[in-house]
């Protein structure tokens, strides 16, 4: 008999929904390259609900949620150059104490006493924000958005120029359970130069805008979705529905869940934006595709006309071509501000790049850190913070979005006999195991979890007790155990693939750099297990009776992330739980990217004793 569970919406919804035969957490697995939909909304208040969790999701996934404290930038200004219209300034700023951000501060020489300001992150070219070719040229840029009338600090990638501390690929396993990654890293640089930019004294605050191209174009989109500041922006070749960025810089686990870099940079809306595309690129369908589709939520808010596009017939640039285009739209922001002779360049001369670079002839400050000095300040700020938290609706929300659980509203069930398969009718997951239907039908339904699966469980003494106090048991096959194994393409953790013994540290640092790119777009083995845990809780609570669940060893940790995560409450009975003190515990136990930012088991405990 397949019998049908329905929660709020209604069991109406439901009928005729089966539940899939494959589950597509191991079949629909994206990655960098997978053509993604485009976002539709109908209603604004939609989109807002939609944006706010966006925001989230990002702050969430560059582990800054909530932001690290502020601390002084001690900004380093010096070794003018002066030219007749504008001149170049070395920068180096303590975005972090201890981690500094080297760039250069473009400034126009007029009478005019306050300048619109404009951040330029660089892109993954050879020599970063000094690369001054015809294909991409920094120096060009600022050099001539300050004649224009801007105010420019156009700043480095970590490991690019004067950011050298840290290489510019980082991610072990050990940092990614803190979301420390160059991902967060540049975007927590890029909001500190934004403070930067903001302070000085010939800088409009409330007219600051951003451009960027390739990686600096993923950083352009990724500090308009998460600060208000920004006013104008123009993300170039990186806005697309196909290629969502190469670089770990780029990704960082849970990111793009559920969401591509088209949906992120829609977060500007109702703001005025121009996407530069090339013909040449990944970005060659924008006109088309990814443009309307933005253009479509700026028209939610009766913007349409603040969205713009335009493409280059070239390969993948920031040429002169697609910076004129950025000047005549940063111009209509800004009327009056620029002679129509300086939105086209002309004669510049542009320096050597020792003369630009900031440790030309100086070292970094006394108190610079290496990586592990960085990491290991990351993870006291978040320790820090975790301990100070007081708003139990913010930490659950935040352990909710790191562990990617939702609270169901709906789950199909599929019943057989004693074999049951349960799945949430939106994703198309599916979670089997055995259901076991007791004769006392006001006692609370115990859920069994045991790490090997539902056929070790039901061997148990405790399913043997339970069943003997008529007690209607659940026994699940969580994500990736008992009959829920699968193969799942490109993840690490299950992958049957033998790594050879002599493996270097450069295929290690590639094969950590790729699955960190898969849990961009896919969720992590033991955060699905929780989710499959809530899951059940949503079906056995169908009729109100309350939830029991059981669990030991790992699976004790699965279920009490979902106690913690759950809008039902839950009685919690686990034991054996695995010592999970340190960071390499949490690796072999609870491989969660940023489940230690976000308090790690003892927050867990404590959000699951609360209900």
């Amino acid at each position: 008999m397949s019998v049908v569970m329905a929660g709020a919406i209604g069991a109406a919804n439901l009928m005729g929904q089966q539940v899939p035969a494959q589950d597509e957490r191991n079949t629909n697995i994206i990655t960098t390259d997978t053509h993604l939909p485009l976002p539709q909304f109908s209603k604004l208040k939609e989109w807002e609900e939609r944006k706010e969790f966006l925001r989230n999701q990002v702050l969430v996934a560059a582990g800054l949620s909530p932001m690290p404290e502020k601390t002084p930038l001690h900004a380093q200004v010096f070794g003018k150059i002066e030219e007749k219209d504008y001149t170049i300034e070395k920068v180096l700023l303590e975005t972090l104490p201890g981690f500094y951000l080297g760039g250069n501060l473009y400034r126009p020489r007029n009478s005019q006493a306050k300048h619109p300001g404009v951040l330029n992150p660089q892109g993954h070219w050879p020599y970063g924000r000094l690369e001054n070719e015809p294909l991409y040229s920094g120096p060009s840029l600022g050099i001539s958005l300050a004649r224009q009338g801007y105010v420019v600090f156009a700043y480095d990638m970590v490991g690019y120029n004067d950011t050298i501390q840290v290489p510019h690929r980082f991610g072990s396993a050990e940092q990614r359970l803190w979301s420390f990654g160059p991902l967060g890293l540049q975007l927590w640089d890029s909001i500190r130069a934004l403070d930067f930019l903001a302070s000085l004294d010939d800088v409009e605050a409330d007219q600051l805008g951003i451009t960027g191209a390739s990686g600096g174009g993923t950083q352009a989109f990724l500090l308009t979705a998460v600060d208000d500041r920004v006013q104008f922006a123009s993300p170039v070749n990186m806005v697309s529905a196909i290629m969502q960025g190469g670089d770990l810089c780029e990704n960082a686990p849970g990111l793009r869940l559920t969401t591509s870099n088209v949906e992120i940079a829609a977060m500007f809306a109702p703001k005025p934006m121009l996407l530069v595309s090339a013909t040449g690129d990944w970005t060659h369908n924008v006109p088309k595709e990814e443009y309307p589709a933005i253009k479509r939520i700026y028209d939610l808010y009766g913007k349409g006309d603040q969205v713009e596009v335009v493409q280059i017939d070239e390969k993948h640039n920031y040429n002169r071509l697609s910076r004129e285009a950025v000047y005549r739209f940063f111009a209509k922001q800004h009327p009056g501000l620029s002679e129509s002779r300086e939105l086209t360049e002309h004669e510049m001369d542009v320096p050597m790049i020792q003369e630009m670079t900031v440790l030309s002839n100086r070292t970094l400050p006394g108190n610079a850190l290496d990586l592990d000095g960085v990491f290991a300040l990351w993870q006291k700020v978040a320790q820090d913070q975790n301990r100070q938290m007081q708003d139990h609706s913010f930490v659950r929300s935040r352990l909710r979005q790191t562990l990617a659980v939702e609270m169901p509203s709906d789950v199909i069930a599929d019943v057989q006999g004693r074999s049951i398969v349960l799945s949430r009718a939106s994703k198309r997951d599916r979670v089997p195991g055995i259901w076991i239907q007791g004769k006392n039908k006001t006692a609370k339904v115990a859920i069994v979890v045991n790490q090997n699966g539902s056929a070790a469980a039901l061997e148990s003494d405790l399913v043997t007790s339970l069943g003997k106090e008529g007690q209607s048991i659940l026994l699940l096959d969580a994500f990736q155990t008992g009959a829920a194994k699968a193969p799942r393409p490109g993840d690490a953790s299950v992958s049957s693939v033998a790594k050879p013994a002599d493996e270097d540290e450069e295929q290690r640092a590639d094969a950590a750099a790729g699955y960190g790119k898969f849990l961009t777009f896919n969720v992590s083995v033991d955060a699905a297990r929780v989710q499959d845990v809530v899951t059940a809780i949503a079906y056995a609570n169908k009729n109100g009776r309350g939830v029991e669940i059981f669990a030991s060893g790992d699976a004790a940790l699965w279920a009490t992330f979902a106690a913690a995560v759950s809008d039902i409450p839950v009685a919690l009975r686990v034991d054996n739980l695995p010592e999970v003190n340190s960071n390499s515990d949490y690796v072999r136990h609870f491989n969660v990217p940023g489940i230690l930012r976000a308090g790690g088991l003892a927050v867990a405990q404590e959000l699951a004793n609360r209900h």
